[in-house]
């Protein structure tokens, strides 16, 4: 269904490009249709509601409301009726500020510049501002609205309506790939086709390439290549820091940026524009469908879509060399190429680059959407490729405020030294800690202490009063003692050897038991169980009377399990650790 002016529309463009080395500042510069001049507006109005709001987002009527307030303003029309929006002047400054970095002009811009040409202007007075208004709008001619009073429209079933949106996605993303490589700083586009196939570069490194971008001022296609080429090709004085965020996503980046090098390369090498186009088109197809199912319906609109691409390209290739012949009848012919210089490097893919724009350009004038919602907060119409809409694409996943919080890449450094600190506090060595030269520092003095502060209090008072009964039993020779201390004396050895058994394990008590068997040997002379109770009371008694004079046998026998007992230098702190 035709728009209303939209022939009007495609001449003003076509006269801007002929006349562009006076209406701009460069060749490449694309015009902005009625959709993107939408979008351009959303992300300004959301820029500026987080600078007075701190939130990234907007509402559907407020974008309208103010688009409608654009249209008027710019083309010099009444805004009788027309409400105003807060904060429309930022806004505005906002939405030219960034038309110009992405080097795009509107369609309102394009009739301004045209109208300064004042001779072509009245020769062909193309359209008002009022008829531009009504393209933008959307409004459809009267002649279609009285023919389709009479012509039944057929209802279009769910899965045509899938159909044509994924076409519509399909012509896009091809759309977007030819107006990056003919203008690299179209952020727009760029949106669009980042992760399209599938790169892994989703929000997270949109997001990282336009903080970079802002911080250095560059378009963000311009930021990825320059990170790349630097990560490719320069040494370890230009290599980019470790810290850079852009290198968690070298991978995805460097597949990107090669895919364009290879349009680039084709663009440059092929002379001809048709065939340069059509093996464009060939290798963004082939990206595009690579490793999917053929019977994919995306894959299917892919395919058409390049192939009317490609026949409209080399209509306009057969169209401007007609033009060119026509124009050039009564001019004498160029130089030869030889006395031009370089003149194979230096123009040549010029040709197509014009055959490019003249495509992008009838896109520019194409209908608007008519369902803004969809244009705008669709997220790309979920039917192929995870895609997110471009509002959500800008929007970053961390809110910028005034407040103290470090940033996380801080915070997850300075918790990593934390934890190694405290491991380090709290490390335990194994049981060959021995070879290690801290551990030789304690004396043994140090840890005789703390074995005599570790005994318990009772073992300590049996060991002092063992020492006064041996005392007071020095110099008995006879074995006939009173019945009384023998108890006593029996008792507290008793309590001793139960505790020295405990303590010392198993051999020790081996050791008791051959004790007990030679004290059997030695009194087997039948004699009664008190008697033999009382030939173990000497033998102790003579035992620590050697002892305080010339370390006999069986002390001699405690000491050696004692110096079994005690551990090695390396394993004081392990022990201390399980005593506390």
């Amino acid at each position: 269904m035709a728009v209303l002016h939209q022939k009007s529309v495609l001449d003003m463009i076509k006269e801007f490009r002929r006349n562009w080395h006076t209406l701009c500042d460069s060749e490449r510069t694309t015009v902005c249709g009625a959709d993107s001049m939408l979008l351009a507006l959303q992300l300004s109005m959301a820029e500026n509601n987080k600078q007075h709001s701190g939130e990234f987002t907007v509402s559907l009527s407020d974008v309208l409301l103010t688009w409608k307030h654009l249209l008027h303003e710019k083309l010099n029309l009444p805004i009788e009726n027309v409400e105003v929006i807060d904060h429309y002047e930022d806004i505005r400054k906002t939405y030219d500020n960034f038309l110009k970095n992405t080097n795009m002009l509107d369609l309102i811009d394009v009739y301004k510049k045209c109208s300064v040409l004042t001779s072509n202007c009245e020769k062909n007075a193309n359209i008002s501002p009022s008829q531009l208004r009504d393209f933008l709008c959307g409004r459809q001619s009267a002649v279609d609205d009285e023919t389709d009073l009479y012509v039944p429209t057929s209802p279009m079933t769910k899965h045509s309506q899938d159909n044509e949106k994924v076409k519509l996605l399909a012509k896009k993303i091809i759309y977007s790939y030819l107006n990056l490589l003919v203008n690299s700083k179209n952020d727009l586009a760029l949106a669009h086709i980042l992760n399209v196939p599938d790169r892994g570069l989703g929000r997270e490194a949109f997001t990282d390439l336009k903080h970079a971008a802002r911080e250095k001022q560059m378009s963000i296609f311009l930021v990825a290549t320059s990170f790349i080429r630097t990560m490719e090709l320069g040494g370890k004085g230009y290599a980019p820091s470790p810290s850079d965020p852009l290198r968690t996503h070298v991978k995805g980046l460097s597949n990107f940026i090669n895919f364009i090098d290879k349009l680039d390369e084709i663009l440059g090498e092929t002379s001809n524009p048709s065939i340069a186009g059509g093996r464009i088109l060939s290798v963004i197809k082939m990206q595009l469908i690579k490793g999917q199912n053929s019977r994919d319906p995306f894959n299917k609109a892919v395919e058409e879509v390049a192939q009317d691409l490609d026949l409209r390209i080399k209509n306009i290739s057969s169209s401007q060399q007609g033009d060119i012949a026509v124009s050039t009848t009564d001019i004498s012919p160029a130089r030869p190429k030889s006395n031009a210089i370089n003149h194979g490097t230096a123009y040549c893919g010029r040709d197509t680059v014009k055959i490019l724009l003249a495509l992008l350009d009838e896109e520019a004038a194409s209908a608007p959407t008519k369902n803004k919602a969809e244009l705008l907060y669709d997220d790309e119409n979920t039917i192929h490729h995870n895609g997110t809409s471009i509002l959500t694409l800008f929007r970053s996943p961390i809110q910028v405020n005034n407040s103290l919080v470090k940033p996380l890449r801080e915070r997850i450094h300075k918790s990593m030294e934390e934890k190694e600190i405290k491991m380090k506090q709290t490390l335990i060595r194994s049981q060959f800690s021995c070879t290690y030269k801290d551990d030789c520092l304690i004396s043994r003095n140090t840890w005789n202490n703390v074995n005599s502060a570790s005994k318990p209090l009772c073992t300590r008072h049996m060991e002092n009063d063992l020492f006064e009964g041996v005392n007071s039993s020095v110099g008995r020779p006879t074995i006939g003692t009173s019945s009384g201390n023998v108890h006593l004396d029996r008792s507290k050895n008793e309590k001793v050897e139960r505790k020295s058994s405990s303590q010392t394990g198993n051999k020790i008590s081996k050791r008791k038991q051959v004790d007990l068997d030679d004290e059997n040997i030695l009194c087997d002379n039948g004699s009664e169980p008190p008697q033999h109770k009382n030939v173990k009371i000497p033998k102790t008694s003579n035992d620590l009377q050697n002892k305080l004079v010339g370390r006999p046998a069986r002390v001699a026998k405690s000491n050696k399990c004692t110096a079994k007992d005690k551990l090695i230098a390396g394993q004081t702190k392990l022990t201390q650790f399980f005593r506390l």
